[in-house]
C-alpha cells in the first residue's frame, strides 16, 4: 500500500511525516491519520527518526522546553526518549534515547536558531489539516528536581558579578585617589614647614646682623 508523505520546512530543519489515511472513516487518500514513520533532518546533524510514540515525546519535549525558556524558568526537560538541557544562553544539549537494546544515546548540540526552527516545524505539523493532530501533553509536567528548587547559577552570576566588579573598581580607584591626595597633601605640608623654618631662620640671622 502506497504511503503518503508530508514535508514541513523551516530554514535549517526539515520534518517528514509518513503514513496512511484512515479508510474506515472515508478519509481523503492524501490524508495521514496513521503515522508510521517520521524523519527530522537538521543541517550538520545526524538524521533523527522513529515511530509515533517517539514523535509525540519529542514534540512535547521541545514544546515544553521552549515554554520554560519563554517563561524564564530553569531550562531542563527529561523523559523516557529525550532530554534537553541548556548549556548556556546560546547552546542546548539534546540527548535522544533509543528503545533498541545496545544502542547508545545520541547527543547533539543546537543553537537558539535551530531550536526555533525545530519548534516551528512541529507547529506546522500541529496546524496542518492533512495530518491527524498530535496533542501536546500538559505543561504541568515539571522535571524531577522541580523548577522551584533549582537555581540558575549562571543567571545569578551574570546578575550579581558585574555590579560587584563595578563597585570594587570604584572602590579601588577612589582609594587610589585618596592615598595620592593624602601623599601630595603631606608632601606640601612638609615643604611648607621646611620653608617656614628657613624663613624664620633668615629672619633670625638678619636680626642678629
Amino acid at each position: 500500500m502506497l504511503q503518503n508523505k508530508l514535508l514541513f520546512n523551516q530554514s535549517s530543519v526539515s520534518l517528514e511525516i509518513i503514513g496512511l489515511p484512515d479508510y474506515s472513516n472515508n478519509e481523503n487518500k492524501h490524508q495521514i491519520s496513521i503515522i508510521t514513520q517520521w524523519k527530522l533532518l537538521i543541517i550538520d546533524q545526524p538524521l533523527i527518526e522513529g515511530d509515533i510514540d517517539h514523535l509525540h515525546s519529542i514534540m512535547n519535549a521541545f514544546h515544553s522546553y521552549s515554554n520554560f525558556i519563554i517563561n524564564d524558568e530553569y531550562a531542563l526537560f527529561e523523559s523516557k526518549f529525550i532530554d534537553i538541557k541548556a548549556e548556556n544562553f546560546y547552546t542546548h544539549n539534546v540527548t535522544l534515547k533509543s528503545t533498541k537494546p545496545n544502542v547508545k544515546p545520541l547527543n547533539i548540540k543546537i543553537g537558539n536558531s535551530v531550536l526555533s526552527d525545530i519548534v516551528n516545524c512541529f507547529d506546522q505539523l500541529y496546524a496542518s489539516n492533512d495530518v491527524k493532530k498530535i496533542e501536546y501533553d500538559s505543561l504541568n509536567t515539571i522535571p524531577k528536581k522541580g523548577l522551584k528548587d533549582l537555581i540558575n547559577k549562571q543567571k545569578i552570576s551574570n546578575f550579581i558579578f558585574p555590579p560587584l566588579i563595578s563597585l570594587f573598581s570604584i572602590f579601588f580607584i577612589s582609594s587610589g585617589f585618596i592615598l595620592f591626595y593624602k601623599s601630595v597633601e603631606e608632601r606640601d605640608k612638609n615643604e611648607y614647614i621646611n620653608w617656614d623654618k628657613i624663613i624664620h631662620s633668615d629672619i633670625s640671622i638678619s636680626t642678629l646682623v
